[in-house]
């Protein structure tokens, strides 16, 4: 179960979600950061990872979507500060990346994830928000070994 959703756009270019979730904050970073609790959620991925390095991250998610399993994608892990901070580069389709920055804290005995994501250009600013609501709430599935929510409650109008 997870607390009511702070989530913010600011200036249109920078998504900002914030999750709070009971478990203790090793517990997230396990599930941010090892791949076959990776897997319960979002993906896997196979290599070392660390600041500096890269792996390949296979998105399997979307496959619960109505969509098809995603071929491997190198990302760059740019700074891996456990259990506290992780920022990595997901290649997009259009031959840039995404970077993605998720910032763990305590606060009173529960832990609060906090996603950003800069939004890039040729992408439906709605529709990608929509999608990390879906996983970071998959994530929170996953914690509590709930069943994952449904795509449809997440899909904006007209997608």
């Amino acid at each position: 179960m997870t607390s009511e959703p702070r989530d913010e756009v600011h200036a249109g270019r920078l998504l900002v979600l914030r999750r709070e979730y009971p478990d203790a904050i090793d517990e997230v970073w396990a599930a941010l950061t090892e791949s076959d609790r990776l897997a319960r959620w979002i993906g896997t991925y196979t290599g070392r990872g660390g600041a500096g390095t890269t792996v390949a991250f296979t998105l399997t998610g979307e496959a619960d979507a109505g969509g098809e399993v995603a071929p491997p994608v190198t990302v760059p892990i740019v700074e891996c500060a456990p259990p506290r901070r992780l920022v990595v580069d997901i290649p997009d389709t259009n031959g840039g990346a995404w970077r993605i920055t998720v910032t763990l804290s305590d606060e009173s005995g529960s832990t609060v994830l906090r996603f950003e994501q800069h939004l890039v250009e040729g992408f439906d600013a709605a529709d990608v928000e929509a999608g990390w609501r879906w996983y970071l709430d998959r994530l929170g599935a996953a914690l509590q070994g709930e069943p994952m929510p449904a795509w449809a409650d997440y899909q904006p109008a007209g997608s």
